[in-house]
């Protein structure tokens, strides 16, 4: 074979590589969205669980086309509107398994939501809101950080010139999940508490349904993890076994952290590992494993707590505590890679704390001002709650015509 055969041959390989490295990331992520169902379908009453099995896929179904036609394009400035001889290219089709990739990223925002409107909110109009998150609002700001548009991320920008390193977040603690938690917070206060929530201004509780659900949930998340912050790799040969420690490190500083607070409740306990994931996303590449774990301890701490007065002091009905487990943590996440980034505290360096806060600080900001406008215009045209009888009966049976145990009803 001569030498150029050879570095076809190589190139070819190399391709390869990169494309099944990011399909297998992409398998993972994908199946973290049955971890949204299950985590919501434990968590809400029965007569909803149907509802949140059937949302989570009819929102990715929905997600997967506006993120291919509009999100997309809109990030990258890549369409797919071309005859399909040319998509493959040189290169085997890395764009269209990157779009698959990210596609995963996109989908999570109507996935967090859901968790907090659950049980009230009505399907069809949720839907077209996200997406229009998804194809808007989402992509948007991602091109800001990892995109086209990359105002925020990138070196030699004005950030980077102003704070001495731009925007840094590896796999999305505020891209995704700060954006989706502060994106819920509106949608979650327009729409109100569900009924006999609250009572005279006192807190009724409302016991979650299936602990077993809610662990699956949790443990399909937690797996499907690795996939989210190691393949953020992008390629074959950016693969990083610090990511990969981290994010373990991090979910198991969660874990200890809200067993001990929350005083061995399952829930918080599950959730609490999440929130460690959650938080390590943006600095996972830069941070000490020991720093690591402080974070996620911290993120585990900050959702048991403002979860419980979120709900017990604020009367916010969030039932899944999306605003603390991903908008608020998220945004620690994003603030932590400032700090446990620095050679300092044994970090990688490369990172500035004023970057870091001034990036999540306008994620939130974006996030509470898009989402208010959205769903105050749906309020007023369409209507965004289940009526009365509707969610008395719940949502299984009011949307879909079906309870999760109809035989029971025999």
């Amino acid at each position: 074979m001569d030498s150029g055969a050879l570095s076809i041959s190589l190139k070819s390989i190399v391709h390869s590589g990169d494309v099944f490295f990011l399909l297998m990331g992409a398998i993972l992520v994908f199946s973290m969205h049955a971890g949204f169902a299950f985590l919501e379908a434990g968590s809400v009453r029965r007569k909803n669980q149907v509802n949140a099995l059937v949302k989570i896929i009819t929102d990715w179904g929905i997600s997967t086309v506006v993120y291919f036609l509009i999100g997309f394009p809109i990030a990258y400035g890549i369409s797919f509107l071309k005859p399909a001889s040319q998509l493959l290219g040189k290169d085997l089709g890395f764009n269209l398994i990157h779009f698959f990739f990210l596609l995963t990223f996109a989908a999570c925002i109507p996935a967090i939501i859901s968790g907090g409107i659950a049980e009230r909110a009505k399907f069809w109009t949720q839907s077209l809101a996200g997406g229009i998150l998804v194809g808007f609002v989402y992509p948007f700001f991602e091109s800001l950080v990892w995109g086209k548009n990359i105002f925020l991320g990138q070196a030699g920008g004005w950030l980077a010139n102003f704070a001495g390193a731009p925007f840094h977040d590896y796999a999305g603690s505020v891209v995704v999940h700060s954006l989706g938690g502060w994106l819920a917070l509106p949608a979650i206060l327009i729409l109100g508490p569900r009924l006999k929530r609250y009572i005279n201004g006192k807190s009724q509780i409302i016991k979650v349904s299936n602990i077993p659900f809610l662990a699956l949930g949790s443990w399909l998340l937690c797996v499907g993890w690795f996939g989210f912050n190691v393949m953020s790799a992008g390629k074959l040969t950016n693969i990083s076994a610090l990511v990969a420690v981290n994010s373990l490190m991090a979910m198991v500083g969660g874990i200890i952290v809200s067993l001990i607070i929350s005083k061995n409740d399952a829930a918080f306990i599950h959730n609490g590992a999440l929130a460690g994931l959650i938080a390590i996303c943006a600095g996972s590449d830069v941070v000490h494993p020991l720093g690591a774990l402080v974070i996620g301890g911290v993120a585990a701490f900050i959702f048991v707590k403002l979860f419980q007065i979120e709900t017990e002091v604020f009367r916010i009905d969030d039932v899944l505590g999306v605003w603390p487990l991903h908008g608020v943590a998220g945004s620690w996440g994003g603030v932590a890679c400032g700090i446990f980034g620095y050679k300092a505290l044994g970090g990688m360096g490369g990172v500035s704390f004023i970057s870091q806060l001034i990036g999540t600080s306008l994620a939130a900001a974006y996030a509470l001002l898009a989402s208010a406008i959205i769903y105050s215009v749906f309020k007023i045209f369409f209507g965004i709650r289940l009526s009365e009888h509707q969610e008395t009966i719940g949502a299984d049976l009011s949307i879909h015509n079906i309870e999760s145990y109809p035989e029971e009803a025999l």
